[in-house]
């Protein structure tokens, strides 16, 4: 059990049949009345966050969130399924589950999966990948100076922006939080 006095950014709760974490809290003591905390809390499985105020002493239940690598094995049709290396059990999830997080995810790369009492709500890809561009135009010479890109394709079929002297067949480094082009390989 936590109470509301003692929140910390990134601490998870149980709150209304829903697991939220905290993403900014701030202690608040008026001149008059009780003190209160205002927090912001991030609603875990949708992604939604609400602003909410709670006493000091209000107490809650600790979500205990269990991360576990997993290998992204491939897509069949709406299904995405993974193996657990450990135990070598495989776990089917549906696009709905998965939204955007595998778009710079090959096949066989590991993957963090964040799950409450065996409910998986999140797929986490690794910070940066690596994969090549499988379409792209070419860039107009002595075009560089201006910081200018363009849009290509790489092997998962993601698009992103990409400086204009990045050809097709170059294999790039690319940030999966942001999806930005960072360097060449």
């Amino acid at each position: 059990m936590v109470t509301a006095g003692d929140f910390k950014n990134g601490l998870t709760i149980e709150f209304e049949n829903n697991i939220y974490q905290i993403v900014e809290f701030q202690h608040v003591k008026p001149g008059k009345g009780a003190a209160f905390v205002r927090t912001k809390i991030k609603n875990i499985k949708t992604g939604g966050v609400v602003e909410k105020t709670f006493r000091p002493t209000e107490k809650f239940e600790n979500a205990q969130i269990d991360t576990k690598d997993m290998q992204y094995l491939y897509s069949d049709g709406d299904l995405y399924n993974f193996m657990d290396m450990e135990t070598y059990d495989q776990v089917a999830l549906n696009a709905d589950q998965i939204g955007d997080s595998l778009k710079f995810v090959k096949e066989n790369e590991m993957v963090k999966m964040k799950s409450h009492k065996g409910d998986i709500f999140a797929v986490e890809p690794p910070m940066f990948v690596e994969l090549e561009i499988t379409e792209c135009e070419p860039g107009v010479k002595g075009d560089t100076a201006t910081g200018a890109t363009k849009p290509c394709t790489v092997e998962t079929g993601a698009t992103l922006m990409v400086p204009l002297f990045v050809n097709q067949g170059d294999v790039i480094k690319i940030d999966t939080r942001t999806g930005e082009y960072l360097s060449r390989v």
